[in-house]
């Protein structure tokens, strides 16, 4: 899958729950509490990497590590589209420098 194919199926699953969202609160989320999910999820990341790794064993094999990076990934294109970030471009800004500082 393509970035542009992966941010435009991301902001058509944020829009529905936005729907949920209104349903349940009256409101979609704001960025704000889209990045404070982010933020929890990336959290788990952290702890099931430590977990298959060995240092943080968890019961737990729900979600699995890569379900959550993947859902990590889908919370920053819908961050990037409700911020109007090109995050084609931003990565491909970020890789050029990290080549750039490595060549130096």
């Amino acid at each position: 899958m393509d970035i542009n194919e992966l941010m435009e199926r991301s902001k058509k699953i944020r829009q529905q729950y936005h729907q949920l969202e209104i349903k349940q609160d009256g409101h979609p989320w704001t960025p704000e509490q889209d990045a404070l999910a982010f933020l929890t999820d990336a959290s788990l990341v952290g702890r099931l990497t430590m977990d298959k790794q060995g240092s943080w064993p968890t019961e737990s094999k729900e979600p699995t590590l890569d379900y959550k990076m993947a859902e990590s990934i889908w919370w920053l294109c819908s961050l990037a589209d409700s911020q109007s970030i090109d995050l084609e471009q931003a990565l491909d800004n970020f890789l050029k420098s990290r080549e750039e500082h490595l060549d130096k």
